[in-house]
Parts: structure tokens; sequence; C-alpha cells
């Protein structure tokens, strides 16, 4: 196998050829057809997580075919087009688990940060943390459903029945949250970077209602905010931007500090939470919904050699699409 490895934070990526792994107990082997890159993997990167080790193959938003079952796998699954997503594995046992609250576990596993993800022509994963993709779904085009689509399914639900729904931070999860908020009669309110023009004329044409910057109050109060960016000086922007009992959704797993702000912009029985996360349940709800609901991505394709190229261009804003390695 091939892959892009993570041998110290902070460094490129670089190429290596591996032996193709074989499959533990209750694991499989994929074989990537596609994995798209998100904010998170420049989080991995850049080591900006806890308990980060290495060498770490990134990338979590993998589609790909089965194509070795180890012991007490299901053989039947040989073959079968499959999505692996943020959460590798959890306890199972603990309060959260047994809560139906697996995205808490403590001592979960995750794809592309604690073991080693999609950026690679093959990958191992817990056969029960798969999700069946639609057989009409082209893997580029559904790659960012595995984290794009299902943290922002999270965080819209999150927001609760928010008619006007702001969004922080115009990339693949925001896109895709646009689509679904269309689809269910909701108003989107756009916010990108100051400045970046091509990314509010995007977010138009993906159906949001206004698109500005972030520095710009919206023309009415909004229901709710989602805030996918990792800047914390949103978080009392979007306090001001919601009505009284509004919720503002922090969806990133890391943000940079919050600001401190008065406490009039809180106040009213506004709320601030975070998401963390994914479950199993989730990933069944909304892949159903996306296959229904025909979301689309805007993507751009990458080689699996030119990883270090997609990460530098998510981080530097060249590209509205989303990045997706094809190996």
């Amino acid at each position: 196998m091939r892959a892009m490895v993570l041998r110290e934070a902070g460094m490129p990526l670089a190429l290596e050829t591996r032996p193709t792994p074989e499959p533990g107990p209750g694991q499989v082997r994929l074989r990537v057809l596609a994995c798209a890159v998100c904010r998170t993997d420049l989080h991995v990167v850049d080591g900006e997580l806890p308990d980060q080790s290495y060498p770490r193959i990134p990338g979590h938003e993998v589609a790909g075919i089965v194509e070795a079952v180890g012991a007490g796998a299901d053989a039947a699954l040989l073959g079968h087009y499959v999505g692996a997503a943020w959460l590798a594995r959890t306890c199972g046992h603990c309060e959260f688990c047994l809560a139906g609250q697996e995205n808490l576990c403590e001592e979960a596993l995750f794809n592309g940060y604690t073991r080693d993800g999609g950026f690679a022509t093959h990958m191992l994963a817990d056969a029960d943390y798969l999700f069946a993709l639609p057989r009409a779904g082209v893997a580029t085009h559904v790659a960012p459903w595995l984290c794009a689509g299902l943290i922002g399914w999270r965080a819209l639900r999150a927001a609760g029945n928010a008619h006007r729904v702001g969004i922080y931070g115009f990339g693949s999860a925001a896109q895709l949250v646009t689509q679904v908020c269309r689809r269910q009669q909701r108003e989107v309110y756009a916010f990108t970077r100051p400045g970046d023009a091509p990314a509010q004329r995007h977010a138009l044409a993906l159906g949001a209602d206004w698109a500005g910057d972030s520095s710009q109050a919206p023309p009415a109060l909004l229901d709710g905010a989602i805030i996918f960016a990792p800047v914390g000086a949103l978080v009392p922007r979007a306090l001001q931007a919601v009505r009284r009992g509004g919720r503002v959704v922090c969806a990133g797993i890391h943000m940079s500090d919050i600001p401190a702000f008065p406490y009039r912009l809180l106040w009213g029985e506004r709320a601030v939470s975070s998401v963390a996360n994914l479950t199993r349940e989730d990933g069944r709800e909304f892949l159903g919904k996306a296959a229904a609901w025909d979301l689309r991505t805007d993507i751009r394709t990458y080689r699996l050699e030119d990883a270090n190229r997609a990460l530098d261009d998510l981080r530097a804003g060249r590209i509205q699409a989303t990045a997706v390695l094809v190996p």
C-alpha cells in the first residue's frame, strides 16, 4: 500500500510504501476509492489536538470497498461499498456508550487521529463502525458526507428548530448544511472571512438567503447559529446576531480561545453549546437523508501524492470546493 504519513507535527506528509495490512479480529480492510480533506486534518497535521502520536496517516472521510475481513467480521461485507468516518471505535460499556452518547466515550478512537486513516490506498477499520453507502453515489462526491455532512447534521440538530440559521465559516460542512436547510424550508445566512467575495457568491449560489462577512450584522435576527470556523472571537459575534432564546453551536473539534464578552449578549436565555464527534446513529440517519435528497458537494480532486498541496490550498482558502484525494 501507499500512504501519506505524518512523521511529526507541523511537517509535510511523506509518501511511504508499506506492507498492505491484514485485518485483525472484527476488522476489515478497505481499498480506498476517495478520501475528502477536512479542516480537522489540518489540526492533526499542525499538532493542535491532544494525545497525538506519530507516525500517523490522516484522513477520516473515506469511501471504499471492503476487500478483506478479519476473524469475527461478517464475510458478507466483502465487495461492499462503505464509508469510514471520524469515529473509529468506542468502549461500548461506559455510561456514555450505554446512554446512546458514544460520541462522548473517553476511550474512543478516531480515524486519521488516533488510528491510521484514509490518506492511503488501503486502511483498516472496525466492521461495526462502517456505513453502507449508496451504490449510485460517486465516491469522490460521497466522501465529504462522512464528516462535513455528519458533523453538519449533528450541529444543525443542536440548533433546534431554528428557522433563520446563521453559518459562520463557509466550507464543506456549511455547503451541505445549506442544502439541508433548503430542503427543510429554513433560511440560511452565510458569514465568511472579511472580503471573501468568492465564498459569499458561492453561498448564494447554493441557496443562502444572505451572505456577508463575519463582522457584519445579518439583515434579521437569527434563531440559531452554527460556527464551523475555528475562531473563538466568532462566539460573541454570533450571540449578538441571535434573538432571545437563540442557540449558538460550536461545531469544530478545535477553536481558538473565546474572548471575554458582556453578559448582556448571553442574557435572554441565549445558549452556547458544542458538538463533539458523532454517533453511528447520526451516520445512519444523515446518510439515508443525503441519498434521498441527492445532496451535492463541489469538489476538487487531487492525487494521493498531492495531499500536501490539498492541505495547503484548504489552509490558504484558495479553493471553494472540497478537496478529495483519489489514490
